[in-house]
């Protein structure tokens, strides 16, 4: 069945298409203008909303939903201790119901914010082996969007199960689900595991937290007399394709020996504010040509919160209100498309012709002129000021009408709030 979709504005990030049309079922079969619209099985009509891509959120931490509200004995004094006194507490604990919910939740609260692909960064104590699959169910096969995988292997947890279940998920791909090879940090994995982990993974490309607080530098020089990019370079996890999320504290050779490899650095801004651990240097990566892309850390589910802070986090890095610009930000989001379009093996992040029919509508009147050298300046300033999707399409199928999820939210959110309650007990306890 061909659907359509007509009286859009077409927003492509760099150019606007006024009164058009698109024809789609999963992909986009033609663009053109309403003059030209000829009909199709299925019309909405979008009564001159803005049309965009769906969004594409590149590091996540599905298993944070159940953080929200949570009240835990909290007193920090560095970056471990964060992870020791809440994270840990949370994942060690989750099990097969867990993980399920919190990927149910995770689908609707992120079609709400007009994301339609997820990399995730997951881990469960209580579940281990299936985890992934559970994500899949959840996300992919139930909700509808594209998910993009991996378990954090860690010596936190058994870590043969850790490899098996990153191998076992990574045989299952399609345009809507694929894996990666998880990896908490270096500063949870000894050389034996690490090792073990290059020689099983057969040159999968990883998912790892790298230099999120210099401690991950200091104990990796102290028990290794390595950095972690050494120690990840030495054992042969520098893949293609690979994501080192945050990279924060990197040496100049660290950045040196990521030049080397077609990697991509997660850029987290707003968890990294929340976290007190300081940015990443974004301008000296981009000099060595290192892509970046963009991820929220799990911190809620608005990835153009994270657009806005990153920009903004740039300038104060920097002191420096021109030092990263609205052509950076570009950049950034069009990395986004191109990694997951990489990893799944379709083509995301256009209203084109041939690209996948994931896509969001707005509604937004501006109050200036809209030009051709304005327009991401009204997509920054003005669209993700109150950004707030009517309509969002993934893979051809609707997800969010009339801002109204497709789902039975009161259910799934009632079931989630019992078990939240029973996570919470459950980390009382240890």
């Amino acid at each position: 069945m061909i659907k359509a979709l007509i009286n859009v504005n077409i927003f492509n990030f760099d150019s606007l298409k006024e009164k058009s049309y698109v024809l789609f079922d999963k992909q986009i079969i033609e663009v053109g203008s309403m003059e030209n619209f000829k009909g199709a099985d299925e019309v909405y009509d979008c009564n001159n909303q803005i049309l965009m891509p769906g969004l594409v959120n590149c590091h996540s931490h599905i298993y944070s939903t159940f953080a929200r509200g949570w009240i835990t004995e909290f007193n920090p004094k560095s970056f471990v201790d964060l992870l020791e006194q809440m994270w840990w507490k949370l994942d060690k604990v989750l099990d097969e119901k867990d993980v399920y919910y919190s990927a149910l939740v995770s689908g609707i609260e992120f079609i709400k914010n007009g994301v339609t692909t997820v990399v995730d960064h997951h881990a469960s104590g209580k579940k281990i082996k299936g985890s992934l699959n559970l994500l899949k169910s959840a996300l992919c096969d139930q909700i509808g969007i594209r998910g993009v995988f991996c378990f954090e292997s860690s010596d936190r947890f058994p870590i043969d199960e850790c490899v098996e279940e990153n191998i076992e998920f990574s045989e299952i791909h399609s345009t809507m689900t694929s894996g990666l090879f998880g990896m908490h940090a270096c500063l949870t994995l000894s050389d034996e595991s690490l090792k073990k982990i290059a020689d099983k993974s057969k040159g999968m490309p990883i998912h790892i937290h790298v230099g999120e607080s210099d401690e991950d530098n200091i104990e990796n020089i102290k028990n290794f007399n390595k950095t972690p990019i050494e120690r990840l370079e030495e054992h042969g996890l520098l893949r293609e394709n690979s994501i080192l999320s945050h990279c924060i504290y990197l040496s100049e050779n660290d950045m040196d020996i990521l030049k080397k490899y077609k990697v991509y650095v997660a850029l987290n801004p707003t968890s990294n504010f929340n976290n007190a651990v300081g940015l990443a240097d974004v301008l000296e990566l981009e000099k060595r040509e290192i892509k970046c892309i963009l991820g929220n850390d799990g911190l809620g589910f608005n990835l153009t919160r994270d657009m806005v802070n990153l920009m903004f986090g740039m300038h104060l890095r920097y002191k420096n209100p021109t030092a990263y610009s609205l052509g950076n930000i570009k950049k950034i989001i069009e990395n986004n498309y191109e990694y997951a379009s990489n990893i799944l093996g379709c083509k995301l992040g256009k209203i084109e012709e041939g690209y996948e029919a994931d896509f969001l509508t707005l509604e937004y009147t501006a109050p200036t002129p809209i030009t051709e050298d304005n327009l991401f300046g009204h997509f920054f300033y003005g669209m993700l000021d109150n950004f707030k999707p009517k309509n969002v399409w993934c893979n051809g199928e609707i997800k969010l009408k009339d801002y109204k999820v497709l789902h039975d939210e009161e259910k799934i959110y009632k079931e989630s709030t019992q078990i939240a309650r029973e996570i919470w007990e459950k980390c009382k306890e240890k």
